[in-house]
Formats: structure tokens, C-alpha cells, sequence
């Protein structure tokens, strides 16, 4: 069995945060860890802020990073039944096949998630998570991921609730994940929540190689 590719030989992205404005951590945290033929990235945003909504979100991040090779679906119910004793989380995530070249998304709560196309003439040159309402840890909603193709230069953003609405449309898919994290964040970040913003874009590797 091959090692895992480093994520960064998979995918170009860049993680934007900001704690609300007194707090010295953040509730919001993310996760990019490989796995042999692909990724997990993921965006978990722990229930209200502070010490407590950190520990919450910790401990998501915690099972993800052991098992990103298990299917968002299995995630989701793992966390959610580690999470029983927490504020509990709502999240996001997205695991990257690169030898079939498609993302299974999954969101429970409101991290949105937007799939930005690179080729202008799209059939869908945007997608959107389908989030399910619920609360991990406390209410888990029936869970159904999609799949989706993606191919090389396709863009993947994931931003909390400390977000605006819209911030999808001041993203410039030609600029880099760190300029399109960086300026969404600046643009679109509430003052009344933690915010983050993950930019991930695509990069097709040469999986024929050990």
C-alpha cells in the first residue's frame, strides 16, 4: 500500500479566521488530512464560542483526522455519537477522490459550501452543499451525501455562520485560495459570531506514480 499524497499534491487551499471580537479562541476550526487516494476537508463550527464551543469542535476534529479515509456519511455518525456530552458542532465535509476525480459533500447545520467551477461553459458552474438541519452531538437528521465530478482549477469555498449570505459572490475563481480566503473574510465577516473561511482548489495529480 502507497503512503498517503501529501494534501498540498492534491489540492492548493487556504483557511481564513477571525474570533469574535473579546474571545481568545475560536469555535470555528477546519481539517485538511490525507488519505491514500484522496483528502478530507472539513469545516466544524462548534456551538455558540468561546472555551467551550472549542472543545466541541476539537473533539470533532479529533475523530476526523484519524479516519479521513471513511466516508462523510460514517464521519458524520461517529462524531455525532462522541459529541453527546459537548455543546455539539455543525459541520461540513467534503472527501476528495482524486483517481475518480469527485467530492462526496455532507452538512449537518449551517458551514456552507459552494463549488465554483473553472470551465465558463459549466452545466452547473455552481453547486451548493445541501445542508440538513440538525445538531452534532444532539439531533442527527437523515443523512445522504452527494457526489459530484470535479476536475482540475474547480474551486471548493466553506464558511461558518459567522459569514454573510452572498460571499460567494465577490470570490474571483482567477485569483489564489489565500487572496479569495483572506478577502472573504474581510468582506463578508458578521463582528457578531467566530468566522472562517476555507478555500480549496483542485489540482489533478498523476496517481499512476508510487
Amino acid at each position: 500500500m502507497n503512503p498517503p499524497r501529501p494534501a498540498q499534491q492534491l489540492i492548493d487551499w487556504h483557511v481564513a479566521t477571525q474570533p469574535l471580537a473579546g474571545e481568545e479562541v475560536s469555535g470555528d476550526l477546519h481539517l485538511v488530512q490525507a488519505f491514500e487516494g484522496g483528502v478530507l476537508i472539513a469545516v466544524v463550527d462548534g456551538v455558540g464560542h468561546g472555551e467551550s464551543a472549542t472543545a466541541a469542535a476539537q473533539a470533532a476534529v479529533a475523530i476526523l483526522r484519524a479516519r479521513p479515509q471513511e466516508s462523510v456519511i460514517w464521519l458524520m455518525k461517529r462524531c455525532h455519537e462522541a459529541l453527546t456530552q459537548t455543546r455539539g458542532v455543525v459541520m461540513t465535509l467534503v472527501s476528495l477522490n482524486a483517481i475518480d476525480h469527485t467530492i462526496a459533500w455532507l452538512g449537518v447545520g449551517n458551514v456552507e459550501g459552494r463549488l465554483l467551477r473553472t470551465e465558463p461553459d459549466a452545466s452547473h458552474p455552481s453547486e451548493c452543499t445541501l445542508l440538513r438541519g440538525g445538531l452534532v452531538g444532539l439531533h442527527l437528521p437523515a443523512l445522504h451525501a452527494s457526489v459530484l465530478p470535479v476536475a482540475p482549477g474547480d474551486l471548493l469555498v466553506l464558511a461558518t455562520d459567522g459569514i454573510r449570505a452572498g460571499f460567494d459572490r465577490s470570490v474571483d475563481i482567477r485569483k489564489t485560495p489565500e487572496s479569495i480566503a483572506d478577502t472573504v473574510l474581510q468582506q463578508h465577516f458578521k463582528g457578531t459570531d467566530d468566522g472562517l473561511v476555507l478555500v480549496a482548489r483542485y489540482r489533478r495529480a498523476d496517481h499512476g506514480r508510487c
